[in-house]
């Protein structure tokens, strides 16, 4: 599966003007990027071994942000700053955005 992965997004690089000498980093990056969301995702979801299928998507953030918020502010300036970002974010909405920010550099190669 990885094989036909790596060659449909390598098919797609190439015909963004991505530069030959690129084209295997460029894909590389995207086909990780991709593979890892979904394997975080389905983690999340319960679809894997050891996924917390049993926990609510809400208790989840609830602890995730109050653990964050009681982390040293001087230690962990950035999750603290980020912790209502993440609570509500929409994880389409963010997997979509990473596919943006990689595309935007794949484009800035041309």
């Amino acid at each position: 599966m990885t094989v036909e992965v790596f060659e449909r997004i390598g098919s797609q690089v190439g015909a963004l003007g991505v530069p030959r000498a690129s084209w295997f980093n460029a894909t590389s990056t995207l086909v990780h990027y991709i593979l890892g969301a979904v394997g975080q995702h389905a983690r999340l979801d319960g679809d894997t071994a050891g996924g917390p299928s049993d926990v609510d998507r809400e208790e989840f953030f609830d602890v995730l942000s109050t653990t964050w918020r009681e982390l040293d502010a001087e230690n962990y300036p950035f999750l603290r700053t980020i912790v209502d970002q993440d609570r509500g974010h929409d994880d389409r909405e963010q997997f979509l955005a990473g596919i943006a920010i990689v595309l935007d550099g794949l484009a800035r190669l041309r």
